[in-house]
């Protein structure tokens, strides 16, 4: 069993125009286990996004307090490439598109890079795991030779996103709201890829703001995050719950002024 765990995680990002720093992260404590099946939730701009791209290492991001540790060892010190290929995979919001490298150069290379030089896969491995893998997807095999999302459609690039997961097989996914603009048929076929994925051996962290996902993809636990901290946390059942209550008990129980925090960091950072 792997483990990945954020200790009261504090993070800050600065305005160069502005010269102020503004804290977003405010005291996060999580841990995902492989094997299990998280989901965060929460209004915008309290620091979802902002959580996953930490964990992933991207350097816009200061950590001024805290921790974040795989399997006991701290990764704050890491490139992001050491974490990816220490097991880390991160399913992005708004996927880039790169021109002049097909899907299959760049997933190839990336399976390489997380097995490492002594055990590269075989051509004849690589494309028989594809194969399946865009079966799985409804993807058809001209997708792979396109260049990395170049002209792909919203929903392409997230299916997209889930044929790298399948492709690499890290220890842990972390899937920033892979449900967005996805309609009900495009949502399912992602949700069928990350449950093809589910064994002890792996775990997944979602970011969602809807229910729907976790209706295809059921959570263990559920995370509800507010002024930059987890505030509560519960079964598939508390989702639901929120779904239908919104997030207006929670501010009062936790004395947040949620909408205050969300204008100053989304007009600012644009974090989801």
């Amino acid at each position: 069993m792997s483990t990945l765990e954020v200790k009261d995680l504090h993070v800050a990002i600065h305005d160069e125009e502005e010269k102020t720093t503004r804290e977003i992260l405010t005291g996060v404590n999580l841990t995902v286990n492989t094997g299990e099946t998280h989901a965060i939730m929460g209004p915008n701009g309290t620091g979802k996004s902002t959580l996953s791209e930490t964990i992933m290492g991207n350097p816009a991001y200061e950590v001024t307090q805290g921790d974040v540790l795989l399997d006991g060892k701290s990764i704050l010190s890491d490139t992001v490439d050491t974490r990816a290929r220490a097991g880390l995979f991160l399913a992005m919001q708004y996927p880039a598109e790169i021109k002049g490298i097909t899907n299959a150069e760049f997933m190839r290379a990336a399976v390489n890079a997380r097995r490492g030089d002594d055990d590269p896969i075989s051509v004849r491995a690589f494309l028989k795991e594809l194969d399946k893998n865009l079966e799985t997807l409804n993807m058809s095999e001209e997708m792979s030779e396109r260049y990395l999302n170049e002209g792909f459609s919203g929903g392409e690039k997230k299916r997209n996103e889930i044929l790298q997961l399948m492709m690499i097989k890290p220890k842990f996914a972390i899937l920033d709201e892979i449900d967005s603009g996805l309609d009900i048929d495009a949502l399912q076929v992602v949700a069928k890829g990350v449950n093809e994925m589910a064994s002890p051996d792996f775990g997944t962290l979602m970011i969602t703001h809807y229910q729907r996902l976790l209706d295809y993809i059921v959570p263990d636990q559920v995370h509800i995050m507010m002024g930059g901290r987890i505030v509560k946390t519960g079964d598939a059942s508390l989702a639901k719950k929120l779904e239908a209550e919104g997030y207006s008990a929670l501010r009062d129980e936790f004395g947040l002024d949620v909408e205050l925090v969300d204008e100053g960091v989304a007009g600012r950072n644009g974090d989801e």
